[in-house]
């Protein structure tokens, strides 16, 4: 018989709400991906570089003027310089970015500490690498990080330290205390971090993200995920990068190409492009912020409380007021009964079920006010 070496995974929940949203023609804010179109001027330079024939393989490490652009919007956006040649690389979306990261330093018995709730794919790639999930429970109903419970975490056999600033599902934000604790840790332990910033640019009320990488300490130690297809409204072209000091980069190389060699040519050239008027990743704040106060606004007067969302485009919607039913079957009833899909976020907490539900507002406002509409009436 063939062993495992995830015997307990079963299909996500994405995926599962996803097909349950199709089956039952409800509407889908439940799997965080744009309903609306990207930019056309992003499809034309990407329709360019096909039809310019840039289709071959790229170089293993991204195309060079697309890992300068990178370097030089983390220069300008953190204050953080990586060598564009030694310390940028591109990969096939954030997801393989960090699965490669992890396979690439993490031994078996090595432990890796991470926050839930958790985005599900953290712990799959650890198990793989032979490595043991060290899960710490953010406190409710903030979600923030106790630092002592960290500390006493830390053992001879911890390796990694994983963080995801701008969070998901529940949109918090690390603070400048939150960043120099981990470094404190990070560097008295000798610990490496990963830190995934997918949702770097979407940030609301005149909050910032503090990357890791603004923190010089935590720069030499870290590797930094970033998706450009969160950023651009393009999540199928799977196309994101990893920044990390060189020490690093040479293990991530190793696995990375033999995993995937390189990245989507066309799309890196027409990204390069895209990258040049900063307006088209700085602005990304105010767009989603509109989105999200169009849908909170229409749900004031509803059952459900929320606090609103600091950044990403979810929105914790807790229905305690409504019933005492579990997250997960709440979560299903609104999908067949009212039409409405969402995200259970107990499967990411280890048994715990604050009443919570993640939905996305990456949406058409037609569809906000449409997913307004059914709430007010639950």
């Amino acid at each position: 018989m063939l062993q495992s070496k995830l015997p307990n995974t079963s299909i996500s929940i994405f995926s599962e709400m996803s097909q349950l949203a199709a089956q039952h023609g409800a509407l889908n804010l439940s799997q965080g991906f744009p309903s609306f179109t990207a930019s056309e001027e992003l499809k034309q330079l990407a329709s360019q570089a096909i039809l310019e024939d840039h289709n071959q393989y790229a170089p293993m490490a991204g195309l060079p003027a697309l890992r300068i652009a990178i370097s030089k919007m983390f220069e300008s956006q953190h204050n953080a310089f990586y060598d564009p040649d030694t310390e940028v690389y591109v990969v096939a979306g954030a997801t393989q970015g960090i699965f490669t990261a992890i396979q690439a330093t993490i031994f078996k018995g090595d432990e890796v500490i991470l926050f839930t709730p958790a985005y599900d794919c953290y712990e799959p790639a650890i198990k793989v690498a032979g490595g043991i999930p060290v899960r710490i429970a953010m406190r409710l109903p903030d979600f923030t990080i106790d630092w002592d419970q960290v500390r006493s975490s830390v053992n001879s056999n911890t390796k990694m330290i994983l963080i995801n600033s701008p969070h998901n599902p529940s949109g918090k934000l690390l603070t400048h205390e939150d960043m120099l604790q981990l470094e404190k840790i990070a560097v008295e332990n000798n610990l490496i971090v990963l830190s995934d910033e997918v949702y770097e640019h979407m940030v609301f009320d005149r909050r910032e993200h503090l990357s890791a990488s603004r923190y010089p300490a935590l720069k030499e130690r870290s590797f930094v995920m970033g998706s450009f297809g969160k950023t651009f409204h393009v999540t199928g072209w799977k196309t994101g990068f990893c920044l990390a000091p060189p020490r690093l980069i040479k293990e991530f190389l190793k696995v990375h190409q033999n995993v995937v060699f390189c990245v989507n040519h066309p799309i890196q050239k027409a990204i390069a492009t895209y990258l040049q008027t900063p307006e088209h990743y700085t602005d990304l704040g105010k767009f989603y912020q509109r989105k999200r106060d169009l849908f909170l606004n229409l749900i004031k007067d509803s059952m459900f409380k929320f606090t609103p969302s600091e950044s990403t485009y979810f929105q914790l919607l807790d229905y305690s007021n409504i019933t005492d039913e579990g997250d997960y079957a709440f979560a299903k009833a609104l999908t067949v009964n009212h039409k409405i899909a969402s995200i259970p976020i107990s499967v990411f907490m280890e048994g715990r079920d604050p009443k919570m539900l993640r939905f996305c507002f990456a949406k058409t406002d037609e569809e906000i006010v449409a997913a307004a509409n059914i709430l007010n009436e639950i």
